[in-house]
């Protein structure tokens, strides 16, 4: 039963994976039926190139403020949700449909905010320094990206931290009360212990979902202004399938590849000390 499956995993997934780190090793342009082997010459230059470097830069400042920002935001709203109040199952619904929806029509709809609804609110408010469409700014476009990249990843954290908060026993807040502790030690003592584990794959799943972005990328900004919102899977994407450089940027995935399981590795060890067992 599980031949098919793992020949559909094995071509579309594995040697796909392993043709792209063989070709690494030539100077394969991608084209043409001729390559020549090149040894580790690719991966030196990698380490040379300003560009990749910016990429890197970007792409890891970009990361590293979503995945706080969405965890942060995700818990505080299932925190909220999870409390009892009217039309809850409502609500958790409207908080996830962001996850149903297109990557590519919420970029392109929120392009159009910045560029043309923000500006004209935020002058007809009196904020004139933010009378401007942030996505045009080398130094603001990054915003944007977090801000719509947040809002979509919102939706699965916040289901997430609501199954996790669902395994929190009633009866340890009660006694907690009683000892007199309130809300924030309840929380700092009880409620976040417990759901380390949720906590831990939010976080893990977060950040390489972040790292690897590209869709919101290419609807919001295409890489700019100039390159400096070029993440490293559109820059890949970029020189590998348009740009002649398919060898060249084959050892930048692998490398790329490389880098997220050694941050996924040391995120889960890190995070996994403060799980407690029931």
């Amino acid at each position: 039963m599980a031949i098919p499956a793992f020949i559909l995993f094995a071509g579309f997934h594995t040697l796909p994976m392993l043709q792209g780190v063989f070709y690494s090793f030539t100077n394969w342009n991608g084209l043409s039926f001729t390559y020549d082997f090149v040894g580790f010459q690719n991966y030196i230059s990698i380490f040379k190139d300003t560009n990749i470097l910016n990429s890197y830069i970007f792409t890891f400042k970009f990361s590293i403020i979503s995945t706080i920002l969405v965890n942060i935001l995700s818990l505080a709203i299932a925190m909220g949700l999870n409390a009892k109040i009217k039309f809850r199952n409502f609500f958790r619904a409207i908080y996830f449909l962001p996850n149903v929806l297109s990557v590519l029509i919420v970029g392109f709809v929120f392009n159009y905010l910045f560029s043309n609804v923000m500006p004209k609110l935020a002058e007809k408010i009196g904020l004139d320094s933010l009378a401007f469409n942030i996505l045009g700014s080398s130094d603001w476009a990054w915003v944007g990206i977090v801000i719509v990249a947040v809002w979509q990843a919102c939706a699965l954290n916040i289901i997430l931290y609501l199954a996790g908060l669902q395994t929190v026993p009633e009866e340890l807040y009660e006694a907690s009360s009683l000892d007199g502790a309130n809300k924030w030690k309840q929380f700092w003592k009880i409620t976040f212990p417990i759901i380390a584990p949720f906590f831990t794959i939010n976080m893990v799943l977060a950040m390489k979902n972040f790292l690897m972005v590209f869709d919101q990328v290419v609807a919001l900004t295409s890489g700019g202004p100039g390159r400096s919102t070029e993440a490293i899977s559109l820059l890949i994407y970029n020189g590998g399938f348009k740009g002649g450089e398919f060898a060249y940027q084959a050892a930048n995935s692998v490398i790329y590849f490389l880098v997220i399981v050694v941050i996924s590795v040391v995120q889960i060890k890190f995070l996994q000390k403060r799980e407690v067992d029931l």
